[in-house]
């Protein structure tokens, strides 16, 4: 038997370790909160994403009672980004949630179909995205989502 060690390299930032470019990122994710739609978990996600035209994309999580009928920020930034402009890749993605009250005090990763989403999109314009998790208390920054999404289906399995 063989046993396999995964890691993972996090940067953890307080935010005025920040440039100010991915402050107005992250700025802009915490203001899509705003206008997130969860009237059931009352837990509003908002995500921004930075094209490569510099261009920047907002988006926010969209619930509904039949539960799997909703969509998590994460993908609906990234749909309507590839869909508006197909040809230019994301290159960072920052994610903010918050409940009722505040900010969540810790970041929180995306989900398991987010996280393919994301991976699909690396792969679709062949580079990482740098993804930027805010927390009041700490922003982590991740260089790919490879690197929260280990052993990755990315389709070459199928060739």
């Amino acid at each position: 038997m063989k046993e396999l060690t995964i890691t993972a390299v996090l940067k953890v930032y307080q935010y005025d370790e920040l440039s100010e470019i991915d402050h107005a990122l992250i700025c802009a994710a915490m203001d899509a909160t705003s206008r997130s739609y969860a009237p059931y978990s009352h837990f509003r996600v908002g995500a921004a994403a930075r094209l490569a035209n510099g261009v920047m994309i907002t988006g926010t999580n969209q619930e509904n009672a039949a539960y799997p009928s909703g969509l998590c920020a994460e993908r609906t930034t990234l749909f309507y980004a590839n869909s508006q402009y197909p040809d230019q890749a994301v290159t960072t993605l920052a994610i903010a949630a918050r409940t009722e009250t505040d900010f969540i005090p810790s970041p929180i990763p995306p989900c398991g179909s987010c996280r393919q989403v994301i991976l699909e999109t690396e792969n679709r314009f062949k580079q990482p995205i740098r993804i930027l998790l805010y927390g009041r208390e700490a922003i982590y920054e991740v260089k790919s989502i490879k690197d929260l999404l280990p052993l990755s289906f990315d389709g070459s399995e199928m060739e």
